[in-house]
């Protein structure tokens, strides 16, 4: 395994296909992937490139083969949420005008949590690539992360982050329900230390009082941990796990991509 947390279990077997769910993580320049066997994380690889999904040459079989269930976890360039009260098929248009969407932008729309449903728009490039996937299949990318998140009865005291290659995503919990979801672009360790300054002056959270519980690409004394810890006193490493994975693969980084396998219905 390297640092993009390749695996694969010795009991993987692409003629058993039928009985495995496929995740896919699609970002903007790459995408993740893994494949999952009930609770047991059968294959995994980070950071692959996008033509594979377009074109798949490494990845032909796997990419290929029939899967008892798909789930593929959408990027946003631009989102906004909505109480599902208000969340109506003939409203989703209007709900997309606070988005710009551009000619060669998507727009998807769906329920994110049990109260909220989110719209969101993504590149049409990336919808095309995973099109023979199957549309029904997608959801955001974040949505597994938040469940996931929300059955542990986060507590209000916690601000949990989620570090990608170049998005950073946040989320807030109190009195169990969610108060807050985002996701900024950001190119260096500057900018990941700005967005989570700005989160929490927004959420009214003092540095002092808080845990930033982080997840991703990221890993203990990294840079970003590293410029993080001189605004944030508090930092851990989120310690949850959706499957059962091996010693080798650490479970903070393969987080929302595993989580993903909770979307599966």
């Amino acid at each position: 395994m390297g640092d993009n947390n390749n695996y694969t279990d010795n009991s993987f077997n692409l003629y058993q296909a039928y009985s495995y769910t496929l995740l896919l993580q699609v970002e903007p320049t790459s995408f993740s992937y893994a494949v999952v066997n009930d609770n047991h994380l059968l294959v995994s690889a980070q950071n692959c490139d996008l033509n594979e999904l377009v074109q798949p040459h490494v990845l032909s079989d796997l990419l290929s083969a029939t899967y008892k269930k798909v789930v593929i976890g959408m990027p946003a360039s631009a989102l906004t949420l909505i109480p599902n009260t208000l969340f109506k098929e003939e409203r989703i248009s209007g709900f997309a005008r606070f988005l710009d969407v551009k000619d060669n932008e998507k727009v998807f729309a769906q329920p994110l949590d049990d109260i909220n449903a989110i719209v969101y728009k993504t590149d049409e490039g990336l919808v095309s690539a995973i099109q023979k996937f199957g549309l029904q299949n997608t959801v955001h990318a974040a949505k597994g992360w938040i469940k996931a998140i929300a059955k542990t009865s986060p507590p209000s005291s916690n601000l949990y982050n989620e570090v990608g290659k170049d998005k950073a995503h946040f989320l807030y919990f109190s009195l169990n329900a969610l108060r807050f979801y985002n996701a900024f672009e950001f190119k260096n360790e500057d900018e990941l230390a700005y967005f989570t300054t700005f989160v929490t002056e927004e959420l009214n959270l003092k540095p002092q009082n808080i845990t930033i519980v982080i997840s991703g690409d990221v890993a203990a004394g990294d840079k970003n941990l590293t410029r993080l810890a001189y605004f944030f006193p508090k930092i851990e490493l989120n310690p949850l796990k959706v499957l059962e994975l091996p010693g080798q693969v650490q479970s903070h980084k393969i987080l929302s991509l595993s989580a993903l396998s909770l979307c599966a219905s």
